[in-house]
């Protein structure tokens, strides 16, 4: 019996993975128009449904990422080297981070001068410095990317973080929950919410919360998801709603927290079902997936876009509800090739995840 949760266990992991990038591709999918434009179009029913698709299945759905993250270096004994762990660490997230970010502007800000591509071009040595590394803002073509650059240097302290204590632990997620719902963090954390769930994630594979939570019925673990997120989305799509700052802010951890509860649900349901075999040969995709899938977005976007249209088009809506299967279908194309031409490169793109792809 423990032999098969286990099993079972590995495999919500993955599945968890899958869905969850997935998922992330809705908060970045091509919309043709500016940031003033959409704004422009807030409360219209495509972008209604735009937002709704965001919050659902995109912003909510990242903790869980995270809480993996600190659920799987809870359990490892390799983090007792911290040099290896963070060798390792350095090998299959900072470094595939600073490579994509540099494809992406070779690829991306290329169109952009070559094709007239409506996206960032390089306007000095520190913009490109800040794409390629992170520094202190968020890039402008990898948006994604800052979850990689915190959860690294949440890998870096993470050897210290499973030696302490229960209540010292609290103590970390406490503050960082705190810096999110104030929004403190940057320069050293652009979102400090990573590290709440790089922790919780620590002390629930301590707690066995785990499995505890796989065991829920799915009322209690969908009801709270649903109620707070029915909240979420109004706030969302009604922005003068004059709700406080701190107050939204709080309603979002809440969400996260409650989403994390119900993606892990979600997922260990998932690995005993029918779709199990299909999910479990994407996985090994879903690092490659996080990384290039806005490179796919900026340059596919607007070629797909002029035969569907721009969002407010009659047939805009259905290009948007498949735009994460497009972008994982041409991932598993690109992942593949890659494979059989440069199995090494694959491998460090990937964060070693394509190796046996």
């Amino acid at each position: 019996m423990l032999t098969t949760d286990a099993a079972r266990r590995s495999d919500a992991i993955s599945i968890a993975r899958v869905i969850c990038i997935l998922g992330v591709v809705y908060v970045h999918a091509w919309t043709g128009l500016s940031g003033h434009d959409l704004e422009g179009l807030r409360g219209t029913p495509q972008e209604s449904l735009r937002w709704t698709l965001m919050e659902i299945f995109g912003r909510s759905a990242v903790p869980l990422l995270g809480l993996i993250s600190g659920w799987l270096v809870g359990g490892s004994a390799r983090t007792q080297d911290w040099v290896r762990h963070v060798g390792r660490k350095a090998r299959t997230i900072l470094l595939p981070m600073i490579l994509w970010n540099g494809l992406a502007i070779l690829f991306v800000s290329g169109a952009a001068w070559a094709l007239g591509l409506a996206a960032p071009v390089p306007s000095s040595t520190g913009w490109m410095f800040q794409e390629l590394f992170i520094v202190s803002r968020n890039p402008d073509i990898n948006v994604q990317m800052p979850f990689l650059r915190d959860l690294f240097l949440c890998m870096l302290a993470a050897p210290l973080f499973v030696r302490l204590p229960g209540w010292l632990l609290g103590s970390i997620a406490v503050m960082a929950a705190l810096c999110q719902i104030m929004g403190w963090g940057p320069p050293v954390l652009m979102r400090a919410s990573i590290l709440f769930f790089f922790v919780i994630g620590i002390i629930a594979r301590r707690e066995g919360l785990a499995d505890r939570v796989a065991g829920l019925p799915w009322m209690v673990a969908a009801a709270p998801f649903a109620l707070l997120m029915s909240a979420q989305l109004y706030v969302s799509l009604h922005p003068g709603s004059g709700m406080p700052g701190v107050a939204i802010s709080t309603l979002d951890m809440a969400v996260r927290i409650a989403a994390a509860v119900f993606f892990w649900r979600f997922a260990w349901s998932l690995a005993a079902s029918v779709a199990r075999g299909m999910l479990l040969r994407i996985e090994p995709f879903a690092f490659f997936l996080f990384c290039s899938h806005l490179i796919l977005i900026w340059l596919g976007g607007p070629v797909l876009g002029a035969l569907f249209g721009k969002l407010g088009s009659p047939f805009y809506p259905a290009y948007l509800l498949v735009q994460p299967l497009l972008v994982l279908v041409a991932v598993i194309l690109l992942g593949s090739l890659l494979s059989r031409a440069s199995p090494r490169l694959a491998k460090l793109l990937s964060g070693g995840r394509l190796m046996a792809a």
